[in-house]
Parts: structure tokens; C-alpha cells; sequence
């Protein structure tokens, strides 16, 4: 892959790695909320993407 191209898609990839998509696997399963009642949302518990997604 060229440097420029890694240079235009470098701000994407830090926002998955954020979110915790680039970890592999769902979001719930590293989440602080998942557990009991605390997520009510409805792609618990396969999110991949989710607003209120806090790392334990």
C-alpha cells in the first residue's frame, strides 16, 4: 500500500480502533455495561457498533 494512501486512511483507522472494531470479536463482550439489565440497547450482544460503548 502506498505511503499516501496510508497517510489519507490513518484517521479511520484510529477511529476503529476506538471503537473496538480492529479488536475483532463484539463490542459487548468488552463493554462495562454488559452485565444484567444495564443494556437495554437491541444489537446487544453483537454489537459492532455502539454509542454508549465504555472499555472495562
Amino acid at each position: 500500500m502506498g505511503s499516501w494512501l496510508r497517510f489519507l486512511l490513518a484517521p479511520f483507522r484510529a477511529l476503529s480502533l476506538r471503537m473496538g472494531g480492529a479488536g475483532g470479536g463484539y463490542l459487548c463482550d468488552r463493554c462495562k455495561w454488559d452485565y444484567g439489565d444495564a443494556c437495554r440497547r437491541r444489537e446487544r450482544p453483537n454489537a459492532k457498533v455502539c454509542p454508549d460503548f465504555k472499555r472495562r
